[in-house]
């Protein structure tokens, strides 16, 4: 028997059957709905997790640290960041580019308004990776200095002669702008704060302010959103290195570790260097050999695979829901398929009689019950895609409350595709039973059949 005409008869036959072949439908509709949705849930708030942890940074970075305070007041030779350490660590396989970090707190001033602020020695190469909503970087090697301050940092300014705690709870920021107007950079915060409050016994004289000139400013978005440069000004690190050592000549440099005697070293130490991986399946590897030498290494991979956990079971225990509506569905086509039988016994014996193939009695009910699951499976996951985007749309309100973004319930092709070829081979299974019994039965017996 041909394909087609399998095909004519499967389908005559269920429409001759209407109302008991659409409420088998309607299982399968309802069971392909309910495993897609809450599978689309589980993938959703997989997805959301991955990019809220992405937010944090780049998932091929690592973040070294050196508790430098601690080794200094240890009583063995201390591990310090160096640039030799940071040498080896470039030197590493799969390693594409290391960013010692150096971390300076100054003071900085426009007008009547000041802020204490963390300035950031960088190398080049991390600083063409920050977004710029404002200005651009000076070409390379240029020997002027010059920062790119992080969207948040004007809000840090305040008028420290006035009380700036009603301003802050009107949300009025401070009329500030770093691109346009001067910006003055105080390195020696404790002569300043010491100069603003001399004591009767000496006068310190304010230290020198600097003005360095800002290029750009970070992208915060339209709604200057955070991100992980918003709060720090950046600048390069040679340059910055430089500034310090004018500065401060051969006193220690604030922040810096001297030795047991109180002096400075003659070389600058880093309690934080990013190391950039060329592949995230290679950030594990990278960050056990970077522990095995004695330092701290985080990565946001540790987070993600946490969360990949905690989203894997989530997921299995959703899909699991929703199969056993779909296995409720695959009874109700295995009693369709049972009623068929008993209603069609004898024209199944007259094919048998007329010497109809047994494999094609067996593939006839095959095609009826996997018809079934293609019409339930293609009806449901249509009710699926408008499920979905009702709970897009009622949960965007919520999540605009809370400041989280991205659909709760995503509905990618493979899952589409699995779904309606889930459904059809269910449907198969089901009536694969029905289908070898019609094969089996007796054709004389199913002749006088009532």
């Amino acid at each position: 028997m041909k394909i087609l005409d399998l095909l004519t008869m499967s389908v005559n036959n269920l429409r001759r059957r209407k109302l008991r072949t659409l409420l088998t439908v309607l299982g399968v509709v309802i069971g392909t709905a309910s495993i897609v949705v809450m599978v689309s849930l589980g993938i959703g708030l997989k997805e959301m997790q991955m990019e809220l942890v992405s937010s944090y940074g780049s998932m091929t970075a690592i973040d070294v640290y050196c508790d430098v305070y601690s080794q200094q007041n240890s009583s063995e030779e201390p591990n310090y960041m160096k640039d030799e350490t940071v040498e080896m660590i470039r030197r590493m396989p799969h390693v594409k580019s290391v960013t010692p970090l150096l971390s300076s707190y100054v003071i900085m001033m426009q007008g009547k308004y000041m802020a204490n602020v963390s300035l950031v020695g960088v190398t080049r190469e991390y600083l063409e990776g920050i977004p710029l909503g404002q200005g651009d970087l000076p070409p390379r090697g240029s020997q002027e200095m010059f920062m790119v301050a992080g969207n948040w940092v004007p809000q840090n300014f305040q008028n420290p002669k006035e009380n700036n705690y009603y301003m802050m709870m009107n949300g009025e920021n401070p009329n500030v702008d770093m691109m346009e107007k001067p910006v003055f950079v105080i390195f020696d915060t404790d002569a300043y704060y010491q100069s603003q409050n001399p004591s009767e016994d000496s006068s310190v004289k304010p230290p020198k302010k600097y003005l360095i000139p800002v290029a750009a400013m970070v992208d915060g978005g339209e709604n200057n959103e955070w991100n992980e440069y918003c709060y720090n000004v950046y600048t390069d690190i040679d340059q910055l290195k430089a500034f310090l050592k004018r500065t401060f000549k051969k006193d220690p440099i604030p922040g810096q570790p001297t030795t047991k005697k109180g002096k400075p070293y003659n070389y600058f130490i880093y309690d934080n260097v990013k190391v950039f991986v060329d592949e995230t399946d290679n950030v594990k590897q990278i960050q056990q050999a970077i522990t095995d030498m004695g330092f701290q290494a985080s990565s946001n991979t540790d987070w993600m695979e946490q969360t990949k956990q905690q989203s894997n079971m989530i997921q299995m225990v959703l899909g699991g829901i929703g199969a056993v509506s779909l296995f409720v569905a695959a009874i109700g086509i295995a009693n369709t398929m049972m009623m068929s039988i008993y209603e069609r016994t004898k024209e199944i014996g007259v094919m048998k009689v007329l010497g109809c193939d047994m494999g094609d009695i067996r593939n006839m009910f095959l095609v009826e019950s996997g018809f079934i699951g293609l019409m339930g499976g293609t009806a449901g996951l249509i009710l699926s895609f408008i499920i979905s985007i009702l709970i897009n749309r009622f949960a965007g309100i919520s999540q605009m409350m809370t400041g989280m973004e991205g659909d709760i319930s995503r509905i990618p092709f493979w899952l589409a595709a699995a779904s309606l070829g889930f459904a059809v081979a269910v449907g198969m299974a089901a009536g694969f039973f029905p289908a070898l019994r019609a094969m089996r039965l007796s054709p004389l017996a199913a002749i006088r059949n009532e």
